[in-house]
């Protein structure tokens, strides 16, 4: 049974599950029926950050630009254009063991592809989750529904791994920003073109 998050909680992913090495994280999302009529295209992406909470390099940032970080300890499974269908709509695989040691944190986002110039935003978007199962045996972990308390934002935290003693632990965090993806790259030190 997995366990359901709210908004600002802190779970231990290692200490219940020794051994627990391999995991995916799940994002998923629907278009309410109110949307603009053209197609919703949002973009999961991780950034592997340092103790500063900024990324060491532009290759700690990935998402369908860059599919794998150089450690190959975090992998994206490639661009859903549509969100179509049940279930995760975007994931990304994560090796625990193989985090370089300088990354203490790896942040899940998610934001709306041209969100401007199809005057789409996250008030759009419903049940927004972020889940993350266990590569070795599917078994689901804990799963955090975000809830519809967005409007304008064109880019939400979902949540993210963290090191601490040693133990991974997951915070459900559910912030909105405006600004889309350039925002959040300058929020952690990614440089953009």
């Amino acid at each position: 049974m997995p366990i359901s998050l709210s908004k600002g909680q802190k779970v231990n992913l290692t200490k219940g599950n020794p051994g627990l090495s391999r995991v995916i994280i799940g994002l998923g999302w629907d278009i309410n029926q109110f949307d603009t009529g053209g197609n919703f295209d949002l973009d999961a992406a991780a950034f592997l950050l340092n103790d500063s909470g900024k990324v060491t390099k532009s290759e700690d940032f990935v998402f369908y630009g860059n599919l794998k970080h150089s450690s190959e300890s975090v992998q994206h499974m490639g661009d859903n254009l549509t969100g179509d269908g049940d279930g995760d709509d975007e994931q990304i695989k994560v090796n625990l063991s193989s985090v370089p040691p300088n990354i203490t944190r790896i942040t899940f986002t998610a934001t709306i592809y041209e969100a401007d110039s199809r005057r789409q935003n996250f008030g759009q978007v419903n049940n927004a989750f972020i889940r993350i199962y266990n590569e070795d045996n599917g078994e689901e972990l804990l799963r955090y529904d975000l809830g519809e308390d967005f409007s304008i934002e064109t880019a939400v935290v979902f949540g993210e791994l963290y090191k601490n003693n040693g133990e991974w632990k997951f915070n459900a965090i559910g912030s909105g920003y405006q600004g889309g993806l350039a925002a959040l790259c300058a929020n952690y030190g990614v440089e953009i073109e």
